[in-house]
């Protein structure tokens, strides 16, 4: 798939990983839609990178309605959107005051996975319509997953079981939407530099860093873009979730 002239909506744009794969997807051609609940952030990536910002909560699932048609509206139906909108709150199950309050781990599950799945069942309804690329391609579907999926950590209960869901309907989702020519991947993060990392004392992302086995760093958003660029152009990735973490082993801790 050559992303030159086609549209492009990222959700969580506004900044991190979701920024840089918005001005990825923008040097290649795509016209791109920044999809993020912050409006302020996203305006100002989209006005670096000549795209369009849109204000979206994924975890309303009326208001991902109205973003889609907006960027429909603007740049016609979506052949490529990549999702990153998400949220990450430590909790254990059993803490002194009594169990695990079950209101945030029902949140965790409406954004992370529920919201993962409106987006992708809305995504496929916006790329069926329009006539397949030379490839055969008539979209891409990007999900972000993370490790916790695989190997999440005391505290992570409820974040470990909204992206072991993303991770689970991959596969079923690339043979369902097969038949259409829509292809449905997603990708597992290690410990990468965003905002809410770069926040930790240096001495704290240094540490953290130390835990990837090579290279000993935080990955980079730019090297996340890469992938999604990569998964953009090779159309026999389909319906895999690729862990991109510099082979990292996380303590239970």
């Amino acid at each position: 798939m050559d992303v030159n002239g086609l549209s492009a909506l990222v959700m969580g744009a506004g900044s991190g990983l979701g920024a840089a794969t918005a001005r990825a997807l923008a040097k290649a051609g795509a016209k791109v839609a920044l999809l993020d609940i912050s409006l302020t952030a996203s305006v100002k990536v989209a006005g670096e990178i000549g795209g369009v910002a849109i204000r979206c909560d994924v975890s309303d699932g009326l208001n991902v309605e109205a973003a889609f048609q907006d960027a429909r509206h603007l740049h016609g139906a979506a052949t490529i959107v990549v999702n990153f909108a998400g949220i990450a709150k430590r909790a254990r199950i059993l803490v002194r005051n009594g169990p695990h309050d079950l209101e945030s781990f029902t949140r965790a599950i409406q954004v992370n996975l529920i919201g993962t799945f409106n987006i992708m069942r809305l995504a496929a309804a916006d790329m069926q319509t329009p006539e397949a690329l030379e490839t055969g391609e008539r979209g891409l579907i990007v999900s972000t997953a993370s490790i916790a999926a695989f190997e999440g950590q005391i505290g992570q209960a409820a974040y470990s079981a909204s992206k072991g869901g993303v991770a689970a309907m991959t596969l079923p989702a690339a043979h369902e939407l097969a038949k259409t020519g829509i292809r449905v991947l997603a990708i597992a993060p290690g410990l990468f530099g965003t905002p809410m990392l770069f926040g930790l004392p240096d001495e704290v992302q240094e540490n953290l860093g130390a835990l990837v086995a090579f290279p000993p760093r935080l990955g980079d958003p730019d090297e996340y873009a890469k992938l999604v660029m990569h998964m953009a152009n090779n159309v026999m990735l389909n319906g895999e979730v690729v862990r991109l973490d510099g082979a990292i082993s996380l303590s239970p801790i």
